[in-house]
């Protein structure tokens, strides 16, 4: 384990951040050494399907990562503020983002109700997200499930041009969901690498 200790602020009014870490012994700017990278699988990207079913396996299990050894606390806590983020509230978020282009768009669900929805909060998954053991359990329960969904569909549908359909009425292509969703979890992973380090000061990849 590798640990960079933090700049002491000369403003002793401002919260101490805690010393920047690193599980990995081989680079400092790593999550864990590269034998240890579940998300190495070692596939061959040799077409369009594998690379974006690759990608985007690899970014849900970086989320996942980012949020491993935590407690109901540390998920929940607001850790760069003025932002109402948290790394719970990113897996509450993805998880009805899973559910709305897997579920309701492609497959056609329209009826399933979107995890973490409220008519009166269009941030209720984010502000739902409390300290709670329970709370964290249910986003765990529910991410994994709509990503199951998400996994079987994709299996079970050999065409990338397969359409789905948004409320508006607009078509789209499986490829396209699974480009944004790609593109949805690279962005919030970002989220995820700052308010992990301002949690517990791991850092890397």
């Amino acid at each position: 384990m590798s640990r960079v200790t933090s700049t002491e602020s000369a403003d002793s009014s401002e919260v101490s951040t805690p010393d920047r870490w690193t599980a990995s012994t081989v680079y400092a700017d790593m999550w864990v050494d590269p034998d240890d990278d579940p998300r190495d699988s070692g596939v061959e990207l040799r077409d369009e399907r594998a690379t974006l079913i690759e990608y985007l396996r690899a970014y849900r299990l970086t989320l996942e990562m980012k949020c491993a050894d935590l407690d109901a606390d540390q998920l929940a806590r607001r850790s760069v503020p003025p932002s109402t983020m948290s790394l719970l509230g990113l897996l509450r978020h993805m998880a009805a983002v899973e559910h709305n282009w897997f579920r309701r768009v492609m497959s056609g669900e329209n009826s399933s109700p979107r995890p973490y929805a409220a008519d009166n909060d269009r941030d209720a998954d984010w502000n739902g997200a409390i300290a709670d053991p329970d709370v964290v359990e249910d986003a765990w329960a529910t991410w994994r499930r709509e990503v199951a969904f998400a996994e079987d569909f994709v299996a079970s549908t050999p065409d990338l041009g397969t359409l789905g359909r948004i409320p508006s009425g607009t078509s789209l292509q499986l490829r396209e969901v699974l480009v944004h969703m790609i593109e949805e979890y690279a962005r919030h992973c970002g989220h995820a690498d700052l308010l992990r380090e301002c949690i517990d000061g791991r850092v890397g990849q």
